[in-house]
């Protein structure tokens, strides 16, 4: 047995530190809460409330634009329908409405900190052990602080799967911007461009295949959290695979699990598309 006089805990100091946000930023989180809330249910009305033909002619166009190919686009649309057929429609749009809220937010905070650190060495240093643990930890951890801040429902849901997702957006916008030719920025430099013309105007675009990498990992891995966020109340196709394996009903845990992957299949697909440059996805 190891010598428990040697022995520390920071159970105590994490938890104590919780308690203090809680206390002083209570108000702050639950304004925060409602405002994302808000969106969630916005946006979750929107999809379940629109007629299915029109959600699927939408995706279908938006894979068309994507792809600009007719088999792809078919393909996708076939499987969305799929889920329809297998009475997951509506499952599946509370959940691609937690998915796209979910990835938004991951956008809005990766891409900036991946610039930042791309032009920061002193940042990237900071950055790459805290992504190093968010990445490495297990993701049913994230569910204890955002539980202690929000309470139960969709919106913890949200913020702990953006804690897991985030990393790999950040590491690659990093990455493709780190990438991008020092010949290329050399000239571009002689030519009098600004920070900010050489950021929107060659930097970010040379470093899109990798950015749309990051999000398309992004997006992956915030599926993978799905099931995990349906046990603190966050509803869709995770939901269906939890009282499958809580009634060890395994065929409608599988049928719920075939959904999740069809939108993984759907999300992995048009992202990679846009991620090509325009004349490889003519071809």
């Amino acid at each position: 047995m190891f010598p428990e006089r040697l022995t520390f805990s920071i159970a105590d100091a994490v938890n104590a530190w919780v308690d203090a946000l809680v206390t002083h930023y209570g108000d702050l989180f639950r304004q925060f809460s409602d405002a994302v809330l808000s969106i969630i249910v916005a946006l979750e009305g929107a999809l379940r409330g629109a007629p299915w033909w029109l959600v699927l002619i939408v995706i279908v166009a938006i894979a068309w634009h994507a792809t600009r190919r007719v088999v792809p686009t078919i393909v996708i649309g076939a499987l969305l329908f799929l889920v329809g057929v297998m009475g997951l429609w509506d499952k599946m749009m509370q959940t691609l409405a937690l998915m796209l809220v979910a990835t938004s937010i991951s956008v809005l905070i990766g891409v900036p900190l991946g610039i930042l650190s791309a032009r920061s060495d002193r940042l990237r240093a900071v950055l790459t052990p805290l992504l190093d643990i968010m990445q490495t930890m297990p993701s049913f951890v994230y569910l204890i602080p955002v539980l202690m801040l929000f309470g139960l429902g969709k919106v913890p849901a949200i913020l702990a799967t953006v804690i897991y997702a985030v990393p790999p957006l950040i590491r690659l916008t990093d990455l493709g911007i780190r990438q991008v030719d020092r010949e290329v920025m050399e000239a571009v430099t002689a030519f009098g461009a600004s920070r900010w013309q050489k950021l929107l105007g060659v930097q970010l675009p040379l470093a899109l295949p990798s950015i749309m990498a990051g999000v398309n990992q992004t997006t992956m891995m915030a599926l993978s959290m799905v099931v995990i966020a349906s046990m603190i109340g966050a509803r869709g196709l995770g939901e269906e695979v939890l009282i499958g394996i809580q009634t060890l009903d395994v065929g409608r845990g599988l049928q719920a699990g075939l959904a999740i992957v069809i939108l993984a299949v759907v999300f992995d697909r048009i992202i990679q598309a846009y991620g090509r440059p325009r004349q490889e996805v003519r071809s």
